[in-house]
This record gives structure tokens, C-alpha cells and sequence, in this order.
């Protein structure tokens, strides 16, 4: 048989191939062609020179380790998918592929590789001509290893075992790694350091020395069992979960408005683990609970998860920057798939905003597709009990409505009257007045100008309006009481028609920009005030009455910020309602005796700021009264009866509740369509994206429909995708975080990491032991609490110093991971602050409801809250009902490590400063409290010693050693009880528990 000699690419003979084969040869080149056991000359060319050339002069910058541009050239599957800017190689067409661009380049910023010499001429030929064969690329052995993403086999994706041995315990696995060590476990703790532990660590709160005293090994599981039933279990842990969903009372960012409703969140964790409800349930009811139950208010509230963390209300509300609002945005959706990942399954998908992620299985498409989830979601007030809050709606809608119809009734029967509105535009009342044109309150000039945001006009300082005969004077308004307290900043001017910004021109059903009505506009903070005896005189009114209706010309999301509107003929209040919603109204028919001078209408801020303050009466009229006017008999009767069923109706409205309202999701009937954003600009959208999660995940869809699939399907979708008992992540995510907060660290000592850039498991097996007993335990965190302090790990001394082998632990195991023993743990701050009341007797035990407000709260635009010293019962509750504002954290439980509630918390830092250690000895609150302590002690004691004794008692559970009792008796005597009970609560032993 001849030998075939196949011509190379661009070589010499152009005779076909086939002529130059014998019939023979023909036949054995269809067999070697058919099974693959001839390649085309590029193939041998590339494993000749291509494959060296890449490894040598482009894997240092794009192999395995390492990927510039998110590009790898060391194996096939990645060298074809391309990086961040597409595909490098484009077979057939090298002068479009990136790679030889490259190659050729002259620019020295552009030119590959970067470093050593350029590519010669003969390897840029060999690499165009193959690229124009067609960029053959034969897969050998590494190619096929590359194929095989490793990530995959990461132990945290592995499904969790569906059964464990029979006599699987959590000793059994500690033991046994112990043993392989050639350790043993610590003794049991005492008592007293058990009771302390239990009771710090369920409930965050010290044992009584009464409790303390009645405890016995004995009684042991009967106190966890009371522990876990108490609801101050519900008050502890609902801190911790509080934390990962970086949960605040305020948005944060430079504005960093209060959020008066986001309570109901935290008040519904509390409720859902101390009634222990299915953790699996928890986590689908945080995330999409008003689709599950939308008429359910505590799954409603459930949402509140989602819009727990900081939300940027200037560039989601007030800009009229697009790019600035985009920008937000993307925040936004960045901050809800994040947390709702990081919280529920310990995955970074952050780290793939701008890239594929460089360390776990998570594409740059499947984190926008998170995205795509949450497109149709704001954050806002929304009703907490759809339900009542529509049966309520409807009450007051029906009952506004007939009222409104009754007082225009009665305003047609007493008269027309004067149009307070047109005479702000420089009208006698009767449709003279200029349309837009307003008072500025700097100088109570007439102006048509469309003005923003005043910040340094005088409060109280009263501008005359020397131009309209009508109106007296103009001014800002800051008390003296009755008048509220304001900012003292103010927006636009007191208009005739709409104010500058305003979004609406409707009350009800009523436009009242329309033809024959009229829109008297003032926001807050302004007064103005009527002169009615110039008005008498030009109208021949003497008695008169004044109508209209009061409402907001807000957009729909700025709905739960308040303002105020009251009403003063001379110097008697008439009329104030504070505190209205901007989607709440209020219907205006006061009497104005024939005597009185002056009108005074005030709308001020209702001490949440400006910020949409758009308030404006409809049909603002003065009209002289029946009694003034020559009505028939029948008309006046007829006027009467409308005036009593006006009261009447009045009567009915004003006891109507507000409906509850909460922080948590806003649903929009049609999201936004998701793009992949080139390196996460907004700028640069690149491809579609549909709603899914994870394509590595097998058990369960990852896809969650299209582009046209309703809003909440997309979080339903995502919540059961989560909670799926096959998801390998989520149970054991959340028993690692239990195991975390019992012995301060976890199994995997990165709670919210658990992939390849997290740690490993300390007990891969323990870990999973956990995790299945959640799933067949009816995703109880009650039972796995349980399993976790009852276990004799849990119950070991944390220091045994005296123990044999203690020495050879430290040494092998210095960081503690095979749980040779208990770690000691400090308090953190909201424990050593519950504790500090406690004991001095002041802890105020009230559940739930608003936050209570240790600080003085000043309108800005950026808000100041001045902290002041707790002194108060209200002000002494436990510190998960404190109101937590964002950008002014609260200096002492900074001071102690208390978190950001900017970022996500899995687990707090803890620190030791000198300045920790000052405020504990200094600090206002600590002082009082020692003072409340020792006022305390004397009432229950009537002796130094017994004193001294209940002093020790209370703060560390024990009585005073003999020398402890010769040391604090001298201290005593030198400088009273006070000196003794502020060392104790500064000691080491009553801020750390063993």
C-alpha cells in the first residue's frame, strides 16, 4: 500500500486529494476519516506548535490558577467559551478573533503576551493559519480533566446523607476525632457555670441566684426544656438572625429616614422561633409570604427580610438623574439576592456581579438572573393585614365621600364663597388671581418661579404681603406649642396650584387641578395667615364658615411619611390633625365668628422631615354663614339637617383606626427585564437574563420561568428551590450558625461562607448528623438546640488548666477545633447591656411594638440623633427592641463591638480596647445602673455583709470567697456600696461566661 501524504495548508500541491489516491487508498482514507484515526494537518499542527506556544508564553496569565480577563488557555472547553469581552478565537476568521489581534498588535498596552519578547513572525503565522483551517484543538487527557469542574465535588454541594448509624450522637462524632488525636474531652462544667451558660446562651440573660441555687445536675434538661420555652429565647436568637439580615430602623445613606413600621419584622422573628416554626417555613415565608398567604399579616410582615437592609432614598426617590437611579437601583437588587443567598445558603453570589465567580460554581448570568427574581421588587410601606386594611380603606372612603358631598352641599346653600387659593395668586377671591403664582416666605413677594429646597429662611419670622390686601403675612413655622416642632426647612413657595414636584393633583376621586376647583399649595414647613377683616370688608361676609380638603400631592412609595396641618382663627386652635399619612385626606368645615381678625393655616413636617410633605387644600373657600344669608325656610332647614349629618358623619370617621402598616416588599405588576451589566456597570447592559438560581444545583429546577412570569411567582419559585430537603446547603448552613453562637465558632468557622473560599468543616459527619436531624425533626431549631446542649461537648469546662492533657491539647489543637473543650465567650453588647439592667432591677420586660428611641431626633436632611442616657422605664426594655439607626450608631454598643447594620453580621468581631474598657467604668448608663444596683441591694439586705453577699449574688451567681469577702468589706467601708457594685459589673466574670 501506497503511503498517503496529505498536503499541509497553503502548501504546494493543489491537487485534490482524492486524485492522488489509488482506489485502494481511497477506501483505507474512509475508514481512517470515519473512526477518527486521521486529523486534519491543524490538528497536528497544534499539538506541535500551537499547544507549546500557548503553554509557554500565555498560562501564566490564562491557565488554571490564574485568568486575566476572565479567559483560560489551558484547556479546550474554557479556550473557546472566551472571557469577559466573548470569544478569543473564532475558527475560520483570525482577523476577527481577539487572540490574534492581539498576538499583532503594535500597541505596547495591547500586544500579548505582556511580557518577554513579542511572538515571533513564524509563531504568528503558525497561529493565524490555524485559526484559518479552522482552529482544530485534538482534546487529550488534560483537556478531558478540565472538563470536569472539581468545584463540583466541594463538600458543601455533596446531597446531605439521607441516614446516619443508629447510634449516631453528637459525642460519638466529637469523641472520635478526639481519639484519633489522642484526647479526651474536659470534665463537666459545675453547676453554676452551667446555669450561667444555658441561660446566657438561649436567652441571653443572667440566672437569678435564686434559680442559680435551686439548680442541680439533675434538673439539667428540665431548665433547657424552661429555656427554650421562655419567650426571652424568641428576644435572644431573633438577634442573631436579626444581624444577617442587617436589620435597621432607619435607611441609612445620607438621608437615613426613619422606617416608624419595620418593627413588625423583628417583632414577627421574635414570635416565629419562639413558637418554633418550621425553619423551612421561616425562611419561604421571608421570602415570598405574601404570595404564599396574601391575606395573612404575619406572612406579609415575613417580607419585611427582604427590605431589611439599607435602601438609598435620594437615588430611588428623589433624584431626577436616570443614571443615579439606575445606579441605586442595582444596589438594591444586589443587597436582596445577596442577602437572601448569603443568609439562607452561605454562597458569595456577590463575587459574581462583575465576573464569573474566580472560586465557587456561580456564572455572572445566573447572578443576574437572581436578579431577575427580585425585579419586580421595592421596598416601601405596605399594609401588614391586606384585608382589614381594605375594610378600614373602604370605611373611610365611603364615609369621606358622603361627607365631602354633604359639605358641598352645604357650601351650596350658604354661598359660593371666596377662593383662598386665587387670592394667594393675587385675587380678590373670585377667579382673579393669577394660576402657578405664589408668596415667597423669604420675602413675601408674589412669584411665579418653581423654587426647591430652603434651608436658612428664620422660623417664626413673619414676611408681610404688602402686594394682596387679603393676606397678612407669610412665615415658617417652629412652634411654640401648639404648633409643632419643625426642621425649619421648607420647599417651593405657598402657591396658587400644584407645587413645584408635585405628583398628583387628586383627593379621592376628585381632580381638583379640573375646571371649577382650585389647589391652595403648601408644603411643609409654612404659615400663612388671612386678614379677615379686609376680607369682611370687600365680601360684605361678617359670621362666615371655612371648606375645602386637605390632602398630599405625594408619590405613591412616600405614602408613610407624616405631616402635619392645623388651623388658628386669631389665637384659638380650631382645628389640628398631626401626624397624616400622605395617603390619608382630611375634610375641612370650621365657623369663623363674626369678630375674629386673622386665618391662619400651618402645614409642618410631622417630625419625619419634608420629604414629600406635599400638602395642598382642595376648593379652599371662606363663604359667609346661613345665619348672614336670606335663605327660604325649607333651605334653612334643609341646611341644618346637612350640618347635623356633616357631625354625624364626622363622629364616624374619627375613631377609624390606622390600618397597620409595615417595611417589607412592594410587589409591581411587571418587572423590569434583567440584563448581565458589563464588569456590574448599569451602564453597560450586555444580554437578557430570565429569573432562575444555580445550573450546578441538581435538586430542583433551576430555571423559575420567563420574562413574563408574575413577580411573586419568581420568589415562590426561588423560596421552594431554597428550602427543597434535597438543597445540600440550607440545613446545614443554619445548624453550623446554632453551633456558632453555642460554642463562638461554628463547624465551619465562616457561617456565611461555605464555599471553596470558606473554611472546611471541622466534622464533615457531625455537620451533616445536624442537618438531617433539622429535616426529620420537622425543621425544629428547638430540637437541634436541644441535641447541641445536651451534648457533653457543650457541658465541658472551658478551662481546665488542671485537667490531664491539657498541655498536649494546647498544643495540638490550640484553636480548639476538635472541641477538646468549652470556648469562654465575652458578652456581646446587647447581652452585657440586658444583664447590666438585670441585675440592678430595671430591666423592663415589655414585648414587642416600636422601638423605643434613646436619643433626641432633629430634622435635617441628613436627620441627627443625639443619644441620650437610658433613665427612663421605656427607655431600660431589652436592647432587641431598640430603635437602630444606621449612620449614627450608638456609641456604647460600638464601643462593644455591636455591629454595622449596614452589612451582613454572621458573626461579630470581638475586640479589646482600653476604650471598652473606660466606657464600662464611665459611661452614663453603666454609672446609673450601679446606682439602681446598689438601691436595689439595700432594700433586700439590712447588714454590710449580707449586702456584700447579695452584691456577688446577682452579678456572678455565687457568694464572695473568703477573700473576696475581707476585699469588698474594705471597700465598702472606704467608699460605700456604689464603689463595689461598679467593679463587679466591670469585672471579667460578670462579661464573660465559661
Amino acid at each position: 500500500m501506497k503511503s498517503v501524504i496529505l498536503p499541509q495548508p497553503g502548501g504546494p500541491s493543489s491537487i485534490p486529494l482524492f486524485a492522488q489516491l489509488s482506489p485502494t487508498g481511497l477506501v483505507l482514507w474512509g475508514i481512517w476519516f470515519g473512526l477518527g484515526l486521521c486529523q486534519p494537518a491543524s490538528a497536528t499542527d497544534f499539538d506541535r506548535e500551537i499547544r507549546p506556544l500557548l503553554q509557554e508564553r500565555c498560562l501564566e496569565c490564562h491557565g488554571e490558577k490564574k485568568q486575566k480577563g476572565g479567559l483560560r488557555l489551558d484547556a479546550r472547553v474554557f479556550a473557546f467559551k472566551g472571557g469577559h469581552d466573548g470569544p478569543a478565537i473564532i475558527p475560520g476568521k483570525p482577523d476577527r478573533s481577539p487572540l490574534h489581534q492581539r498576538v499583532t498588535s503594535g500597541e505596547d498596552d495591547e500586544r500579548m503576551p505582556p511580557k518577554g519578547d513579542p511572538l515571533t513572525a513564524s509563531q504568528i503565522a503558525a497561529i493565524r493559519s490555524w485559526i484559518e483551517s479552522g482552529a482544530v484543538w485534538p482534546e487529550n487527557a488534560a483537556d478531558k480533566a478540565a472538563a470536569v469542574d472539581k468545584r463540583l465535588q466541594h463538600w458543601s454541594v455533596q446531597p446531605v446523607p439521607k441516614s446516619v448509624a443508629p447510634d449516631a450522637a453528637i459525642d460519638s462524632f466529637v469523641t472520635d476525632k478526639l481519639k484519633a488525636s489522642g484526647l479526651a474531652l474536659s470534665p463537666e462544667a459545675d453547676a453554676r457555670t452551667l446555669i450561667r451558660r444555658l441561660s446566657f446562651d438561649l436567652t441571653g440573660l443572667p440566672p437569678t441566684p435564686e434559680e442559680t441555687a435551686a439548680f442541680t445536675g439533675e434538673s439539667y434538661e428540665a431548665l433547657v426544656d424552661e429555656l427554650l420555652a421562655s419567650p426571652r429565647y424568641g428576644e435572644r436568637w431573633a438577634r442573631h438572625w436579626l444581624d444577617i439580615a442587617h436589620y435597621a430602623d432607619t435607611h441609612g445613606f445620607e438621608r437615613d429616614k426613619l422606617r416608624p413600621d419595620a418593627w413588625r419584622y423583628r417583632d414577627y422573628v421574635i414570635e416565629s422561633l419562639n413558637t418554633d416554626k418550621p425553619y423551612d417555613q421561616f425562611l419561604r415565608e421571608q421570602i415570598a409570604g405574601d404570595v404564599i398567604a396574601p391575606n395573612d399579616p404575619e406572612s406579609v410582615i415575613a417580607t419585611g427580610f427582604l427590605a431589611a437592609g439599607p435602601w438609598d432614598f435620594v437615588g430611588q426617590v428623589e433624584t431626577k438623574s436616570a443614571m443615579l437611579n439606575r445606579a441605586a437601583r442595582a444596589l438594591d437588587l444586589d443587597d436582596m439576592a445577596t442577602q437572601t443567598l448569603t443568609a439562607t445558603m452561605a454562597m458569595t453570589v456577590n463575587c459574581a456581579r462583575c465576573h464569573d465567580h474566580k472560586l465557587d460554581p456561580i456564572t455572572q448570568e445566573e447572578y443576574y438572573r437572581l436578579w431577575a427574581v427580585f425585579a419586580g421588587v421595592k421596598r416601601g410601606e405596605r399594609d401588614a393585614d391586606p384585608r382589614e386594611a381594605r375594610r378600614i380603606a373602604a370605611d373611610k372612603e365611603r364615609l369621606t365621600k358622603e361627607l365631602t358631598q354633604t359639605r358641598a352641599q352645604i357650601s351650596q346653600l350658604a354661598g359660593e364663597g371666596l377662593d383662598l387659593a386665587d387670592m394667594i395668586g393675587g385675587g380678590d377671591g373670585r377667579g382673579t388671581g393669577v394660576k402657578n403664582r405664589g408668596i415667597h416666605l423669604r420675602t413675601g413677594n408674589l412669584t411665579t418661579e418653581q423654587l426647591g429646597y430652603h434651608r436658612d429662611i428664620p422660623s417664626n419670622k413673619k414676611a408681610p404681603v404688602p402686594s394682596i390686601d387679603s393676606i397678612l403675612s407669610v412665615f415658617i413655622p417652629d412652634g411654640p406649642a401648639p404648633v409643632p416642632p419643625t426642621s425649619g426647612h421648607f420647599w417651593d413657595i405657598v402657591r396658587n396650584g400644584p407645587l413645584n414636584a408635585q405628583r398628583t393633583t387628586k383627593i379621592g376621586d376628585t381632580d381638583y387641578a379640573a375646571n371649577g376647583h382650585s389647589i391652595l399649595g403648601m408644603h411643609a414647613n409654612s404659615g400663612i395667615t388671612f386678614d379677615l377683616a379686609n376680607i369682611r370688608k370687600t365680601s360684605g361676609f361678617t359670621q362666615m364658615r371655612l371648606t375645602g380638603v386637605v390632602g398630599f400631592g405625594a408619590a405613591a412609595p412616600a405614602a408613610a411619611s407624616l405631616a402635619d396641618f392645623t388651623v388658628f382663627v386669631d389665637a384659638d386652635l380650631k382645628l389640628q390633625k398631626l401626624k397624616l399619612r400622605k395617603d390619608e385626606s382630611l375634610a375641612l368645615d370650621l365657623e369663623i365668628r363674626a369678630q375674629a381678625k386673622t386665618l391662619t393655616l400651618i402645614a409642618t413636617d410631622g417630625g419625619d422631615g419634608i420629604s414629600s410633605d406635599l400638602l395642598f387644600i382642595g376648593d379652599a373657600r371662606l363663604s359667609a354663614d346661613v345665619d348672614q344669608t336670606s335663605l327660604t325656610n325649607t333651605d334653612q332647614a334643609r341646611l341644618k339637617q346637612l350640618r347635623t349629618h356633616s357631625t354625624k358623619l364626622e363622629a364616624q370617621l374619627k375613631p377609624l383606626p390606622e390600618a397597620p402598616k409595615v417595611f417589607a416588599v412592594v410587589s409591581e405588576e411587571k418587572p423590569a427585564v434583567i440584563q448581565v451589566q458589563s464588569r456590574g456597570n448599569p451602564e453597560d447592559p450586555q444580554q437578557e437574563v430570565t429569573p432562575g438560581a444555580f445550573a450546578w444545583a441538581k435538586h430542583a429546577p433551576h430555571d423559575f420561568g420567563d420574562n413574563h412570569t408574575p413577580e411573586g411567582q419568581r420568589r415562590l419559585a426561588l423560596a421552594h428551590w431554597i428550602t427543597h430537603p434535597d438543597n445540600p446547603l440550607t440545613a446545614r448552613v443554619i445548624v453550623n450558625r446554632l453551633w456558632h453562637h453555642h460554642f463562638g465558632q461554628g463547624l465551619v468557622t465562616t457561617p456565611s461562607d461555605f464555599g471553596l473560599g470558606g473554611d472546611k468543616p471541622s466534622h464533615s459527619e457531625l455537620l451533616d448528623f445536624l442537618a438531617r436531624e433539622l429535616m426529620t425533626h420537622g425543621w425544629s431549631l428547638k430540637h437541634v438546640h436541644k441535641l447541641i446542649v445536651m451534648s457533653a461537648a457543650y457541658r465541658q469546662e472551658s478551662n481546665s488548666s488542671a485537667s490531664p492533657g491539657t498541655s498536649q491539647a494546647s498544643l495540638l489543637d490550640s484553636a480548639n477545633r476538635l472541641l477538646w473543650r468549652q470556648n469562654p465567650r465575652r458578652l456581646d453588647a446587647e447581652s452585657l447591656h440586658d444583664a447590666v439592667l438585670s441585675v440592678s432591677g430595671k430591666l423592663n420586660p415589655e414585648m414587642g411594638g416600636p422601638g423605643y428611641r434613646d436619643f433626641n431626633y432633629t430634622e435635617a436632611y441628613a436627620p441627627i440623633y443625639d443619644y441620650i442616657t437610658p433613665d427612663k422605664p421605656e427607655l431600660w426594655r431589652r436592647s432587641i427592641y431598640r430603635f437602630i439607626v444606621r449612620t449614627t450608631p450608638h456609641t456604647f454598643m460600638t464601643t462593644l463591638d455591636c455591629p454595622d447594620p449596614a452589612n451582613f453580621t454572621p458573626a461579630r468581631a470581638q475586640t479589646t480596647t482600653a476604650l471598652q474598657a473606660l466606657t464600662l467604668s464611665n459611661n452614663e448608663f453603666m454609672l446609673q445602673q450601679a446606682c439602681h444596683l446598689v438601691t436595689r441591694i439595700e432594700s433586700e439586705t439590712d447588714t454590710r455583709e449580707a449586702a456584700i453577699h447579695r452584691a456577688f449574688a446577682l452579678c456572678f451567681q455565687r457568694s464572695p470567697t473568703i477573700e473576696e469577702l475581707a476585699a469588698s468589706t474594705r471597700l465598702v467601708s472606704e467608699q460605700t456600696l456604689f464603689a463595689l457594685c461598679r467593679m463587679l459589673i466591670n469585672a471579667n466574670e460578670f462579661v464573660y461566661i465559661d
